[in-house]
């Protein structure tokens, strides 16, 4: 019996969900995240493009579930973060991001991290994710000469906080209520994105 992969539609079931998934992340490895089709990943796993559809909209779901993010989508959180006022950005981001990553009390955040870590491929492709799909809109909804730098810093923030909160699990912030915890951090990703950078960081 041939090793290759049958063409055509396969039954929607959980293997044919992590040839998918496999045939994503070579996919993503080997050409970049802008470069990737769902069709080429389609052709990869040997299914119609409609399988993959299935189970995923479109080549940011695929992403999101190569690293192990099957229920958050980081990148809706931040589009609808950025929608609003500039002014109040930081507050709003810090309010969306927690209750997103609260509905599990945190469980994704522990599983996933440390399986990014282990793995250097993960982490590449998280790098690129980042770029492009989750601090990208915010990078945009700046538009000024120096947002990724001011997006990257706000990043960086609120990857501290939630390591804190979720993975090492330090009190009182862990169980601070999000509406409680976003007006005292978002004022820092607040001087970020908006406020004055000194201008030997800037450079």
């Amino acid at each position: 019996m041939s090793d290759q992969p049958r063409r055509g539609r396969r039954p929607a079931g959980h293997s044919t969900r992590r040839t998918v998934l496999e045939a994503a992340r070579a996919e993503f490895d080997e050409r970049g995240y802008e470069a990737v089709s769902v069709r080429g990943v389609a052709r990869r796993a040997g299914v119609d493009p409609g399988t993959v559809r299935h189970w995923f909209a479109g080549k940011t779901e695929l992403l999101a579930a190569t690293l192990g993010l099957t229920d958050i989508d980081p990148s809706a959180i931040t589009r609808s973060a950025a929608e609003g006022p500039v002014e109040d950005l930081g507050e709003r981001l810090v309010r969306a991001v927690v209750r997103a990553w609260d509905a599990d009390g945190g469980a994704t955040v522990r599983m996933v991290v440390p399986a990014i870590m282990a793995d250097p491929g993960l982490r590449t492709l998280l790098q690129r994710f980042l770029g492009a799909e989750v601090l990208g809109p915010i990078v945009r909804r700046l538009d000024v000469s120096d947002a990724e730098l001011r997006t990257t810093l706000a990043g960086s923030q609120v990857a501290g906080l939630m390591m804190l909160r979720y993975v090492v699990g330090v009190e009182p912030l862990a169980s601070l209520p999000a509406d409680e915890l976003a007006p005292l951090v978002g004022p820092t990703l607040q001087r970020y994105l908006t406020g004055d950078l000194d201008a030997t960081t800037a450079r």
